[in-house]
Order: structure tokens, then sequence, then C-alpha cells
């Protein structure tokens, strides 16, 4: 269900199918954008300390994800990464991170200051380098990661003579910078890597003594502010420019605010919720309100806001040009006019050609064409895009040189959306998010999901390239099919081969480097005779301390070097006596290895001859060292073959001063 009010679209996304006993109360929330999953903790109990609370992981259509006990602290503030992965902030600094199927991944700490002070507040936001978290410490003080991947922790300068913790703050990002943007009574700071600076929003009402809420818009660039007289103050995040300032009515302190704006829309707007009510302010006085029934969140995205609430899931957002143009009453803009022929056109009725008519005087017949493809892609259910696109398509056939790619495009994305939309996938994404965070983004949250057959249908169905599209999904499939522990190690290589036999491009050492860190070193093995490069089967096999056959297959791959590297790996991990006797069952390896020893370790190749008994390559050892040594006394060797059989040599050096060096035969 959906309805208009101004120029303002509330849509139902989904009836949430979780249930929740007493809905979002007295519960952290933290919804992923994009329409990502959906984490809640119930609060901890002071009173009764050893009540576990649980953690909760659910799709934006409430279907359960994962669930599992909370063991470890008291947690202030969760939050998602860009890559959909769940930090949960504790009272002590420390960040756990989870997948969103609860998996533990690591955790870190936001160091020894935040951990004496304990965290008063936390956000968590997104940066140019990634996911960041800022806290504020018990005693008032800001300390700043801006990435969770690569840690370093930065702490922002102190504000002067501030007494308490801010009436509220956020965190900006400038200039590929992070800085926190504070209010104290009537005072706002920013606070940097150096320095603390006063700042003034320009134009705000002189009735306001103090601001008590605020809020950054989704690309960073807009800021809004309320403050305690019940104004909101609308203008560009660097507090340079003033773009609207909307009396609200309402003097109480807000639960969220949330800036709501169209990425190409020129009117700014933003959402302020209060128990019960939800108010969106824009460039004009008047405001929308809207009742709620129930505790709800509010989750900024790209192009609007998503509302969840114990039972429902929303989304809040201005209403599209296109569909404005063609939706509004008695509307003669050129798409409106194509729907309505294709409507008379479906009933037979004449009118049909009177509207295509006036159209093409106008020549805007392929305006009328691009506006009904840009309204589909905005809307959310099926049959007013297939009207659309119908209408759309009826236009095309009067048009001699259209170009077809963006109806065709367009028809291939709402498809990929409509299935990511279904209930039980439960990806809300609009069509100007997709296009946002690109096809690959949205098959890795597929894979993430273990939604694997339906990552595969959309990138057969894109034609998208294999090794970006379907060899990549199988090779995560097989990941995950590896560390089941429930099917024998010969049923699971038998599936992986037949599924990844015509699959271009698959390193099957990646699966066995799977199985091997999940305690399944035979299955490894048995993955590993599927790849293709030995290069790539002999550093798992040395690591899973399986040299002999590491030895082999790189004896059998003809790569001189790769044995040379099995052979150097050998000598530094057994000891001498197994290392020699290992290289005596493979002569291509000790051949190379005798090579080598001619050049590098000259002992070691006397060692070699004794140990063989090779008494004919030993002499020539010691005949080729005699012409080596540079001393005034000359060596002389006699080789004498004894006569019964020839077979044995006697060396025998004397040491003459006035023989030159010579051999006897």
């Amino acid at each position: 269900s959906s309805f208009i009010c101004a120029n303002y679209l509330k849509i139902e996304l989904y009836e949430m199918g979780w249930n929740l006993k007493d809905g979002l109360r007295d519960c952290l929330v933290a919804a992923a954008p994009y329409g990502g999953p959906i984490a809640l903790l119930k609060a901890h109990n002071r009173r009764s300390p050893s009540a576990r609370p649980q953690l909760e992981i659910f799709s934006s259509s409430g279907l359960p994800l994962a669930s599992f006990p909370w063991k470890s602290g008291m947690v202030k503030q969760l939050g998602w990464t860009v890559s959909d992965d769940l930090l949960c902030v504790q009272e002590d600094g420390t960040v756990l991170v989870y997948d969103l199927l609860g998996g533990f991944k690591r955790h870190f700490s936001m160091g020894n200051e935040v951990s004496q002070s304990q965290v008063l507040e936390t956000k968590i936001f997104h940066s140019p380098y990634g996911t960041g978290v800022a806290i504020l410490t018990g005693a008032l003080r800001f300390t700043l990661a801006t990435n969770i991947d690569d840690i370093k922790l930065r702490r922002l300068p102190e504000v002067p003579g501030l007494q308490g913790a801010p009436s509220c703050w956020a965190v900006l990002t400038q200039d590929r910078q992070s800085k926190v943007l504070l209010a104290s009574g009537p005072h706002l700071f920013i606070l940097d890597n150096t320095a603390c600076t006063p700042v003034t929003p320009p134009g705000l009402s002189p009735q306001a003594s103090s601001i008590v809420h605020m809020c950054v818009s989704f690309s960073y660039k807009y800021l809004a502010l309320l403050t305690d007289s019940g104004h909101v103050w609308m203008g560009t995040s660097n507090l340079k420019e003033k773009l609207s300032e909307v009396d609200t009515k309402i003097k109480g302190s807000p639960k969220q605010m949330a800036w709501c704006r169209r990425p190409k829309s020129q009117q700014p707007s933003a959402v302020v919720m209060w128990d019960g009510l939800l108010l969106v302010v824009g460039e004009c006085k008047e405001t929308i309100q809207y009742h709620l029934e129930d505790d709800s969140i509010l989750v900024p995205e790209l192009d609007g806001v998503r509302i969840i609430s114990g039972t429902h899931h929303e989304l809040l957002q201005e209403v599209p040009g296109a569909c404005e143009e063609i939706f509004k009453i008695a509307s003669m803009a050129p798409g409106a006019l194509l729907l309505e022929a294709h409507k008379e056109y479906e009933k037979e009725s004449q009118k049909a050609d009177e509207y295509l008519r006036e159209i093409k005087e106008q020549s805007l017949l392929s305006e009328a064409v691009r506006q009904c493809v840009e309204a589909a892609g905005h809307e959310h259910e099926p049959e007013t895009q297939k009207t659309l696109l119908r209408a759309a398509s009826f236009g095309k056939c009067f048009l001699s040189n259209f170009p077809p790619e963006q109806f065709v495009s367009m028809c291939k994305d709402l498809r990929v959306l409509n299935a990511v939309r279904d209930y039980t996938v439960g990806i809300p994404l609009s069509h100007t998010q997709f296009k946002q965070m690109t096809l690959q983004v949205l098959i890795d949250r597929l894979v993430y999901r273990k939604l694997y057959l339906l990552a595969i249908e959309v990138c057969r169905y894109l034609k998208t390239p294999e090794y970006q599209g379907v060899s990549r999904v199988l090779k995560h499939w097989a990941c995950y099919k590896v560390q089941q522990k429930e099917e024998s190690d010969e049923v699971i290589a038998k599936a992986v081969s037949v599924k990844l036999a015509d699959a271009a491009g698959i390193s099957y050492s990646e699966i066995a480097t799977k199985a091997y860190e999940s305690g399944r070193t035979e299955l490894a093995i048995k993955l590993l005779e599927f790849e293709p490069r030995s290069g790539e089967q002999v550093p798992l096999l040395l690591k899973m301390k399986k040299s002999p056959l590491a030895l082999s297959k790189a004896i059998e791959s003809g790569d001189t070097d790769l044995v040379y590297t099995v052979v150097m790996y050998l000598k530094n991990e057994l000891n001498r006596g197994d290392f020699f006797m290992m290289l005596r069952n493979q002569p291509v390896a000790l051949s190379l290895y005798k090579q080598f020893c001619k050049h590098q370790e000259q002992d070691t190749l006397k060692d070699l001859f004794n140990q063989d008994d090779d008494h004919e390559e030993l002499g020539n050892f010691y005949v080729k060292a005699s012409y080596k040594e540079k001393v005034c006394v000359y060596s002389s060797f006699f080789l004498i073959f004894l006569p019964a059989d020839r077979s044995a040599i006697k060396v025998q050096q004397i040491m003459v001063a006035s023989f030159p060096p010579m051999a006897w035969v």
C-alpha cells in the first residue's frame, strides 16, 4: 500500500515476519543501509546481570538470519559496516565483529583511555576509507578510528569549558577527513586532528538557546539542526550556506532525526521522530505529519528514509520527478499522455490516436518514452512497473531511431530488483540504490546470505563475465560446502568437482585451503587433485606437512624452480639424514640438488657422494678441488685402479714440493 502526501511518498515494503513480544521497546537496534540486515539486542538489565540478552539478526522482511545469547560485556551501540558485518561496541571500548549470520570474526580495542574512562556514547559512520567508530568517553574526550580494517586511533582535542556530555554530536566527513561536530548549549564546535573550532550556522533562529539534535545527510554534504525552540535549520555540512529553516512548533527532544533527500533533488528535507509522531520538514514552512502506532527507528538511505517498527517496514521518500509528472492529477506531461494513450489502445479506443498526435505534434514522444521508463524504475509494485513499461514499449513503436538500451536495461534491472525484494530474500533496494551499490556488491550480499542459486541466476540473466559472476559464486559455495561436517570427504569432493567442472577460472587450491583450515586434511588433498596448476598445489601440500607428495607434484610439473622451492623447504624442515634419504627416492630432485650444491655448497656435495659410496664422483670432486687451492705446496692426486676389477679407486694425496699439480691414472 502507498499514498502520496504533498510530494512525499510512504511505501509499505514488508509486514515484518518476526514475532517480537514488546516490539522494539528497550532494544538496541541497528539496520544496515541499502536494504541490509537488522540487528536487535535487548537492553542489559543492570538489576539482573545474570540474565543474558539474546542478540538476533533479521533480514529486512523480519525473517531470522541468526540468534545467539550475548555472553560478553555491556553493549553501548550496534552498527553495520559497509560489507554488512555487525559491530558491537562495549562499555569498555572493545568492539566485537560478527558476520550477518552471527559468526564471530574478530575484536579490537579503542585504546586504554577509552577502557579506563568507559564509553559514554558512540557512533558508527562510513568514511571514504571504510567504516569508522567514534567514541565519547566518560572523561568527555573523543576518540576516532576512521577505518576498522586498519586501526589508527585519533584522540581529538579537548572542548574548552565542557562540563558535561554535549547535548548532541555527529561525525562529518569533509575533504577526506573525519571531524566531530558537537553542540554544548548554544555553542557549536568542530573538532579535527589539531584544533577545536567554534562555529555558527548562518541564519540560525535567534529564539534558540541550545541545539538538541542534529543529523547529517547520507552523502555527508548536508546538515540538519533542531533547536530547543522547535526550529529545524538545514544547510551544508561545512556550515557556510543555509538552505531552509522550519518551525516544527514542537519543543520536546526527539527520539531520532534523519536527512531525507533524493540525490539530484533541489529541495532539502529532514524527518524528525517523536513518540508516536513523524514530521517531515522541507523548504516550505508547512510540515507533513505521520502518526506512528508502534516504537520505530529511522534508517537513512541514499534516496529516502526507511521506517522500521515491530510490525511494518516502510520507505518514506520524496516523490521522484518522473512519477510526479506522470501520476499527478490532470497532468499533461508527455509521459502521462503516453500512459493514457496506451490505456485507450488496450480498450481499442480511437482516443489513443488523439493522445499520440498531441505528443507527436510537440515532438515529445521520445521524452514520453523516457519518462515512462524512468518512472517504472522508481516503482516498487510489479504491476505498476509493467503498466509503465508497456506504455513505453507502445510509444517506441512510433519512433524510428529511439535507442533501445535504456528500455532493455531497465527491464533487466527491475527483474533483478523484484527478485531480491521478495519477502523470502528481504533486500528492499530501490533502483537508485542498486545503481549506486553496483551489481558486484549485490552479488556479494547474496553470497553472504548463502543465496547461491539466486546469485547464479542473476549473473546468468545479466550475462556477467564468468570470472566475475558464476565462477566467483561457485567458489564461495564450494568454500562453504567443504566446511559442512555431516558429509564425508568423498561425497563433498565429488559434489564440488561436478558443480565446478565447467566453471572457468576456479582455483581449487583456495577451496582446499578452506577445507584444511576446517580440519579436513584428506578432503583438501582430494580437492587438490582437481587443481591443474602445480604451483597452486605445492604450497598448500607443504603447509599440510605432505612433503613427499609436494615433491612428487613439483617434479611432475617439470618446473625446476618449483622443485628447488620444495627441496629448499625440505632442507630447512628435515634433519640431514632424512633429507638425503628423501632425495634418494627422487632422482630428479637429487640431480637438481647436486647441481645447486656444485655452485653453492661444496661440502654438502662431498657428503652426498660419501653417503652414496660414489667413489668416482668423490675422486673427481677432489681433483677439481685441487685446482682451486692456491697454496705454495702443490697437491698431486694419484688415482690408482685396483688390478682385480678396476671398480675401486684408491685416492692418495702426496705432498711433493717439486712436482707440479697433476693427476696420475
